[in-house]
């Protein structure tokens, strides 16, 4: 048999790609993006608005690193290690290696910036390298080798080469052929490994087989029991597993294209819906990054790893128009996805999203109207290639404010006689979106302000399973032999049992970045003496202080309610009470996972859903600097357990949130939203409401909207 051309390659390999939607520096993605050049980007609906990226330059000092000064730091990189230049060394991730954090906080507008370098994960002979460029000296001033067990993130150069090295196996293609599907219509999917002891030392991928024939949505139409390992360093095969073939899922009903579906929608039209802003949006957006809005000033960006980092989020001071400080930096630090098939050809996949990818290369524009309403305004992603070219992700993340008739606060008086009293105010909010695809799953992100000082983050889920093939078509045809790996949820299609951990970095400083403590506040049943009251029982409130990162290892019980509260003692109120912010955790999954689980042991910052540590600036993503392959001997768990004391200190709250997934027909062939939440909420950090004066809304403020008469 030839081997396969690379231009069949490629066309082979585009549906894998196009929704894989990761390391968007793939040229044929996106017209918009930029290797190193110019781009005009709009940023809303009004198209004289745009950004030139090629000449842009940093205004705040934890601005991104941009067009030109990605430039540079490749020069430098080739001066430093001629295997840059030749490929041999591959630029992994590239991101600002952000200012001393006492430097950025004393920052004012109009002062030089700090000295600007950047943080670049490399791959080297085998090796992993985390290299720190400073731009203004143009040299490297640090190269660690192998800090860490684990490989640096993954690149779209790394998912192509495992693909074209599996499809150029002769033996690899005589299994597919041998299952009847042409080489033609075979999407190679490269899936990450985990790590598990026999093959430590090299980097491997498995490539996983689908067909595209007569769909887009090959993820529904898996080659079960065919994949090859694939070993990344001497770029060959090492191993293929080709079972017992069982049916391939059908084509029909995977379709999920507006432009080509033809299916009837038995519910009536929804009409279109839009905000509408007589006097344009509230907020401001200052130098491409800095928001400013009603009380809230922060400053955000995209990121290769997180996606999206909220930073210096200030709200002002409802009685003295003081800016005050509420969280220094807060993103997503790592997603653990298991799933719960333990045989040889699932067992490995248990993800780490944010480590092993990034959530940054993988967000897809947003799409207008759908992602993100009418009135947002738009933001880009700047990123480097693995040869250390700039690219840019146009529309990445938007800013847009949400009414949907919810109300800020409310009273109306009925026990007064005569009295018309009907107090009302809309509750209208600012949003900060990304979404991402990472393969399969559709993540995104919102942060969310109010205008009563509380930030609320939610993570939304979509996209498509990841199915496993079966020969059953009915429940009933499965008798006593159901499936251990999960439910029946289309003909031969198993929808795997899995779930979604989200563990977000949340470096509060409330009211500054120092003396900040967390005090869990718990409400203990107590017992009425006999005699003393017809109650039988209360809840009293006691407070504990932790002392030490153990003493913030927190699981949640609904059976043992406690608060946990991130306090200043040196702010009080007028009464006396601490300034404070409180998280609020939503509806909530834990890790069931035993923990010498090899998966759990690299996603044991699952193992709490809050932890507080002592601020250290290396300590951001909670798997770790290195994921890929990692041995779970860098992260939050391993941080956490050396102890150190955390009262009145500059501390770091980790907040995860998850769910257990377990499929159902609805989820087929492209599974509705789900979403978790939790949030930031002040408590004795205003004096009282900080709402009370803001006005309602009148007809007079408003365009004029005639109801349409109904039938």
């Amino acid at each position: 048999m030839a081997e396969p051309s690379l231009a069949r390659l490629s066309a082979l390999f585009f549906g894998f790609l196009l929704l894989l939607a990761a390391y968007s520096w793939f040229p044929r993605l996106h017209s918009g993006f930029l290797s190193g050049t110019g781009v005009r980007k709009t940023l809303g609906p009004d198209p004289k608005l745009h950004v030139d990226h090629s000449s842009a330059k940093p205004q705040h000092p934890l601005d991104p690193l941009t067009v030109r000064e990605i430039k540079r730091v490749q020069t430098i990189l080739f001066d430093y290690d001629p295997g840059f230049g030749s490929g041999s060394a591959t630029i992994h991730s590239m991101a600002l290696d952000e200012p001393d954090k006492t430097r950025v906080v004393k920052w004012k507008k109009g002062q030089r910036l700090p000295s600007r370098r950047a943080e670049v994960l490399a791959l080297s002979s085998g090796q992993s390298h985390v290299i720190i460029v400073d731009l203004d000296s143009g040299r490297v001033v640090s190269d660690v080798v192998n800090p860490t067990s684990g490989y640096p993130i993954l690149t779209m150069d790394d998912l192509i080469a495992a693909s074209q090295v599996a499809l150029k196996s002769i033996e690899f293609n005589r299994s597919v052929e041998a299952r009847g599907v042409k080489l033609s219509d075979l999407v190679a999917l490269p899936t990450f490994t985990g790590w598990y002891g026999p093959e430590e030392g090299r980097r491997i991928l498995k490539v996983q087989c689908f067909t595209s024939q007569d769909t887009p949505n090959y993820f529904m139409r898996p080659i079960e029991g065919l994949y090859a390992t694939v070993d990344m360093d001497k770029l060959e095969v090492i191993k293929i597993v080709n079972k017992s073939p069982v049916p391939i899922p059908k084509a029909a009903g995977t379709e999920y294209r507006y432009s080509v579906l033809n299916k009837p929608v038995h519910m009536d039209r929804i009409n279109p819906i839009s905000i509408e802003q007589p006097d344009g949006p509230s907020f401001r957006v200052e130098n491409g990054h800095l928001v400013k809005w009603a009380n809230w000033v922060f400053h955000v960006k995209a990121d290769h790893r997180a996606g999206m980092i909220i930073s210096q989020a200030t709200v002002r001071d409802s009685e003295t128009g003081e800016a005050r400080s509420v969280m220094y930096k807060g993103f997503p630090s790592e997603l653990f996805v298991p799933y719960m098939d333990p045989e040889e050809l699932w067992y490995y996949k248990t993800y780490l999203d944010a480590g092993e990818i990034g959530l940054g290369p993988a967000a897809m524009p947003l799409v207008p109207l759908n992602d993100c309403p009418r009135n947002a305004y738009y933001i880009d992603g700047v990123f480097a290639s693995p040869d250390g070219k700039a690219i840019v992700q146009p529309n990445m993340i938007c800013l847009f404010e949400r009414y949907a008739g919810d109300v800020s606060w409310r009273h109306s008086e009925i026990l007064i006689p005569n009295a018309d009293i009907r107090e009302s105010r809309p509750k209208v909010t600012l949003v900060a979106r990304m979404a991402t695809s990472v393969g399969n799953y559709d993540y995104t992100f919102d942060w969310e302000f109010q205008t009563d000082g509380l930030i609320r983050v939610t993570v939304a889920a979509s996209g498509m399973l990841m199915v496993k093939g079966t020969p059953y078509d009915n429940v009933d045809d499965l008798g006593d032999k159901e499936d251990d790996s999960g439910p029946l949820i289309s003909e031969n299609v198993i929808g795997v049992v899995h779930d979604h951990f989200i563990t977000f970095h949340l470096d509060m400083d409330i009211d500054g970045p120092t003396n900040n403590s967390l005090v869990k506040v718990h409400l203990e049943k107590q017992r009425v003496p006999t005699g003393k009251s017809p109650r039988k029982s209360y809840l009293k409130v006691k407070k504990y202080v932790a002392k030490t990162e153990k003493d913030a290892q927190i699981k949640l019980s609904l059976y043992d309610p406690y608060e946990f509260h991130i306090v200043n003692p040196n702010r009080k109120s007028r009464l006396g009470n601490p300034a404070c912010y409180r998280i609020i955790p939503g509806g909530n999954a834990a890790s069931l996972l035993d923990h010498d689980d090899p998966p759990q042991i690299r996603g044991a910052f699952t193992n709490n859903q809050i932890w507080v540590t002592r601020y250290n600036r290396s300590e951001q993503f909670a798997g770790g600097v290195l994921v890929y392959e990692s041995h779970g001997d860098d992260t939050l768990q391993v941080w956490s357990d050396r102890d150190r004391s955390i009262e009145n200190k500059d501390i770091v709250l980790w907040y995860t949130l998850g769910f257990h997934h377990i499929p159902c027909q609805e989820d087929y062939p492209v599974m509705p939203t789900v979403a978790a939440s939790f949030e930031l909420k002040p408590v004795n950090f205003f004096e009282s409401n900080p709402v009370i004066g803001v006005a309602p809304f009148f007809e007079k403020d408003l365009p004029v909207c005639r109801p349409f008469p109904s039938s």
